[in-house]
C-alpha cells in the first residue's frame, strides 16, 4: 500500500502544486486542517505543513510541528517566501532538517526525502562504502543518513593487506571487498551497527558528554577553517545553503551537533567532501 502524505492547509492552490511531486515520488495525498490532523497522525507518516496559508500564526505552526514529530510523523514546512516566519526559521530547520521548503520549487526535494525517510528499511543499506581516511577503517553512510566507521580486519579472511575495490551488492545490504593479497572479504551493513569506532566517532562511549562536546568542538573549528579557506563568511554561507547565520556560528563554535544531511549541505556550498568536514583529511 503505498504511503499518503498529510497536507495540513485550507489553500486548494497549494494541494494542487504539491499534487504533482507527491504523486511523482509514489505517494498518495490528504488534505486535513488542524482539528482533523492529531487523528490522522501516526508513526512514519509524511505530514507538509503550509506555513501560508491563514491556519497558522508562529505559535501554531511550532505547536504542531511539535506535536507531530512527538507523535512519530515526518513532519516538513512550505514557507511562503514573504518572511513571515523569519523568526523561527532557525527552529523549523532543528524540528524538520533538510525538510523546510522556501519556494516552491523546493517542495519536490521536500517530498522526495519525505519518501525516503518514511522507509523503514533505508537503514538497511549502503548508500555509499568507501576507505576511511583515517588509516585501518572503513566509512559507511547508510540509506537513513547515518556515517559509521568500521575497523579492520573486517573478519578473518582479511590479511590487512590494501583494499583495491569495494563492490555494493544488488540489494546494497552488503558489499564485497577485494585486496591486494587477492582475497576477498563480506561485509553487511548491520556489522557497522554500535562499532566501537562509530561510538567514537558519536561521541557515544563511555566517556560520556564531555568526548561528545569535545567531538562537536572539532568538528565545529573544521567547518570554521574550510569556510575561511574558502572566503565565505558565515552570512554567505548561510545564504547559499539555507541554514541561518546563527545556526551555523552554533555549528562552529561546537555547541550543536549538525546531522550528516546539514553537514552535507554546508560542505557543498563551501565546495569540499563531506568526508573532508568530518575527518579533516
Amino acid at each position: 500500500m503505498l504511503s499518503t502524505v498529510i497536507l495540513v492547509t485550507n489553500r486548494p492552490m497549494f494541494e494542487e502544486i504539491c499534487r504533482a511531486p507527491i504523486s511523482k515520488a509514489g505517494l498518495k495525498v490528504r488534505t486535513v486542517n488542524v482539528e482533523q490532523l492529531i487523528a490522522a497522525l501516526s508513526r512514519n507518516t509524511p505530514v507538509l505543513f503550509d506555513a501560508g496559508c491563514d491556519l497558522f500564526d508562529e505559535d501554531e505552526l511550532l505547536t504542531n510541528l511539535g506535536m507531530a514529530q512527538a507523535l512519530g510523523a515526518v513532519p516538513a514546512v512550505a514557507l511562503s517566501g514573504d518572511g513571515s516566519m523569519a523568526e523561527i526559521e532557525y527552529i523549523l530547520d532543528e524540528l524538520c532538517p533538510g525538510l523546510v521548503a522556501r519556494a516552491q520549487a523546493e517542495i519536490g526535494r521536500v517530498v522526495r526525502l519525505m519518501a525516503r525517510r518514511c522507509d523503514k528499511e533505508r537503514g538497511r543499506c549502503f548508500e555509499y562504502l568507501t576507505i576511511s581516511p583515517r588509516p585501518g577503517e572503513l566509512l559507511a553512510i547508510r540509506g537513513d543518513g547515518t556515517a559509521a566507521l568500521l575497523s579492520r580486519p573486517l573478519g578473518p579472511d582479511d590479511d590487512g593487506s590494501e583494499v583495491t575495490s569495494v563492490v555494493l551488492a544488488e540489494d546494497a545490504t552488503c558489499a564485497t571487498i577485494a585486496l591486494s593479497s587477492g582475497r576477498e572479504v563480506e561485509v553487511r551493513v548491520d556489522a557497522f551497527s554500535g562499532s566501537p569506532a562509530e561510538k567514537d566517532i558519536a561521541g557515544a562511549d563511555a566517556g560520556g558528554a564531555n568526548d561528545e562536546a569535545t567531538a562537536d568542538v572539532h568538528l565545529g573549528a573544521r567547518l570554521r577553517r574550510l569556510r575561511l579557506a574558502a572566503g565565505l563568511t558565515q552570512a554567505e554561507l548561510a545564504r547559499r545553503t539555507g541554514i541561518q547565520r546563527p545556526n551555523i556560528a552554533r555549528l562552529e563554535s561546537g555547541r550543536h551537533t549538525p546531522s550528516l544531511e546539514t553537514l552535507a549541505r554546508l560542505a557543498s556550498a563551501i565546495g569540499v567532501p563531506t568526508s573532508r568536514v568530518l575527518a579533516g583529511s
